[in-house]
């Protein structure tokens, strides 16, 4: 290959191909940064119409304040003294006539009507006026005039159909896209700024985009815990993911301009040099070639006085010196790799990863003659880079070992690099999983260029160390898998006990109430002669996800044996056990579960038994009797239903 040939594959290698992976870096970042202030802005605007959703309540809680309390106008005082008084005929009338009328403190300066007001007590339904689609109510407890709990005074200033457009005109001020809402009640809609709404696509739009006539929606939701009596209210906000398509083209065509700018300037610089070396270096090549060959009595000539003349003395001088240095790193080169290998098979048996990395970077840095080295991890596999170990002082060196990782992290094999006269050579680390994911990096650089063996000593430690964290790994994934269930990926039944054991001492160390569900899936064994084993299985890993989902961080999810599950819950007393297993036992309910043989889904449901311990009382044997006579009350009581133990 032609010199020229040469400096147009080095142009091409340094200047085009980093600049399409700058350029593919780049246009990436835009589309990143452009998608990240769409999300941003529709954040906001979910937050704009949470708190709308508030300020209701808040106006609500003002003007129930004036209909309970002891002022207001003669429409509220009418209303009240009726519903003191025991006249409910009264009250009814006062109420569907929607005289009442909420006063002026704390509201707009118009008065706004009371959409609904609802009296209960117990189940029974005293008072109720207003539209069914009233929203955000305020609760309050009212009592007779001789203080007799009358029961509880809901009221609502607002209704779902205004509530969503007043959301879509707050947040269409701020942007021109704007939010879409949707309120329901269970699977009915009390109002929607859409013409029409798929209920099941949008429950189901979770972490997926949902489309609706060709735009994609980030659904978000949030729902009513104050809601009227029998309602199960739910609001939906849809941000528009299009975002600000044309400032997102004009960054990429300035970006483009830029690099193109920059692409003809380096080309012409290229050309410019090209033709200079060649002119310079044709009688020194001859020359050159034969000292290359290994003739070290060769001679370069050194007509004239430029620096090419010069470098012609410098080789001169350095041959009879390179002929006298080779015999002697040939045999240092050979008792380097030696001990290297040995070393490199010791480290390889190592399972203590951090201790195992100070070695290698050690190591490398004097087996390479390096200044300063470092092996970095990424932080739980993933995501940026952690330093573990360092040698030697990085000042001056930080570019150049950064560059470097990064370049060896992206491309997955060893590289180089050159800040000035700063050398970086830098390896990647492999996990054990079948994809062998780059699990980090070891490094390191010096003032000055590292030489072939060196790279290949540098690249054969390397090596041995990804074999040793393989080791190290699959180590720890064995651990792991001994206290795993293989089908659910929740805790099995040891580990359950172990969990269980642990935080009854834990309770009794500190006075603490601890909890235990157990769930049985009702009638599992009809599902597996039904529709197969394989089925089975995967109605059982779809119900694991509903309890690892419903479990905090320190609770314990376990498949506690078969089809029974289970959940230990500290800190929690009975009555917060018994909402925590009617919740998990409500969303199983609502899974459809997709059959196997593609015909449809299917449904199940789950029996739970709750039970506690109590402080220094606590006993595991007892706690898991308890909750399992309270499964089988539920079991004998109907199923489908959550039992407190007794």
């Amino acid at each position: 290959m032609s010199f020229r040939n040469r400096l147009t594959l080095f142009f091409v290698l340094i200047v085009i191909v980093p600049m399409l992976a700058v350029t593919f870096l780049l246009f990436r970042l835009i589309d990143e940064s452009e998608r990240g202030q769409t999300a941003a802005a529709i954040a906001q605007q979910h937050s704009t119409a949470s708190q709308l959703f508030g300020e209701q309540r808040r106006l609500a809680a003002a003007a129930l304040a004036e209909v309970a309390g002891g002022s207001g106008t003669p429409a509220i005082e009418d209303f009240r003294s009726a519903l003191q008084d025991g006249r409910r005929g009264r009250a009814r009338a006062q109420a569907a006539a929607q005289r009442i009328i909420a006063g002026q403190r704390e509201l707009p300066v118009s008065s706004r009507r009371i959409e609904r007001i609802v009296v209960v007590r117990g189940r029974e339904v005293i008072v109720q006026a207003g539209v069914r689609t009233a929203i955000a109510p305020a609760i309050a407890p009212v009592q007779s005039r001789s203080r007799r709990d009358l029961g509880d005074l809901a009221l609502s200033v607002t209704d779902a159909p205004t509530y969503a457009k007043r959301v879509r005109t707050l947040t269409t001020e701020s942007d021109r896209t704007g939010l879409h809402v949707v309120v329901l009640n269970g699977s009915r809609i009390l109002g929607s700024t859409l013409p029409t709404v798929d209920i099941e696509a949008l429950e189901a739009a979770r972490n997926e985009p949902l489309t609706i006539d060709d735009v994609d929606y980030r659904v978000r939701s949030f729902s009513d815990a104050g809601a009227f009596t029998n309602q199960n209210v739910r609001v939906f906000t849809l941000g528009s993911l299009a975002g600000n398509a044309g400032s997102a083209s004009d960054n990429r065509t300035f970006a483009a301009a830029i690099l193109l700018g920059f692409l003809l300037l380096a080309l012409a610089c290229a050309m410019l040099v090209s033709r200079t070396l060649q002119r310079e270096i044709a009688g020194f090549l001859t020359a050159a070639r034969k000292l290359a060959a290994g003739d070290f009595s060769a001679q370069v000539p050194t007509t004239g006085r430029d620096e090419f003349a010069a470098l012609g003395e410098e080789f001169n001088k350095m041959s009879g010196e390179l002929e006298r240095r080779l015999a002697e790193l040939s045999q240092e080169r050979g008792r380097v790799q030696s001990s290297m290998r040995r070393l490199g098979e010791a480290v390889a048996s190592n399972l203590d990863r951090d201790a195992l990395l100070e070695l290698v970077v050690r190591t490398a840095v004097d087996g390479v003659g390096a200044d300063a080295g470092r092996a970095c991890v990424r932080v739980n596999g993933s995501g940026s880079l952690e330093e573990r170990s360092r040698v030697g002082n990085l000042n001056g060196f930080e570019t150049a070992l950064q560059s470097v990782e990064t370049e060896a992290l992206s491309s997955g094999s060893a590289r180089e690099t050159t800040h000035g006269a700063t050398t970086a050579i830098a390896h990647p680390l492999r996990g054990a999983d079948a994809l062998h994911e780059v699990v980090g990096v070891v490094s390191v650089a010096r003032n000055g260029r590292f030489t072939a063996g060196d790279r290949e000593l540098f690249s054969y430690l390397a090596g041995q160390v990804a074999r040793s964290m393989e080791n190290v790994e699959l180590h720890e994934t064995t651990a792991r898998r001994s206290v795993t269930d293989e089908l659910t990926g929740l805790s099995n039944r040891r580990a359950f006990d172990d969990a269980l054991a642990a935080e009854v001492e834990r309770a009794k160390r500190f006075g603490t109430d601890l909890g235990l569900v157990l769930i049985d899936i009702d009638d599992f064994k009809r599902v597996n002669d039904t529709y197969g084993h394989p089925q089975g299985d995967v109605v059982l890993r779809e119900v694991a996800r509903v309890l690892r989902d419903s479990s905090r961080e320190v609770d314990h999810p376990a498949r506690y044996g078969g089809e029974e599950l289970a959940a230990v819950l500290p800190g929690t007393d009975l009555e917060g056990a018994f909402q925590r297993a009617e919740r998990i036992r409500e969303e199983i309910a609502q899974l459809r579960i997709p059959r196997l043989d593609g015909s449809g889904s299917l449904s199940v449901t789950a029996s739970c038994g709750v039970a506690i311990a109590r402080g220094t009382s606590a006993d595991s044997r007892g706690l898991v009797q308890a909750a399992d006579s309270a499964l089988y009350v539920a079991k004998r009581s109907g199923k489908n239903k959550s039992v407190r133990a007794r």
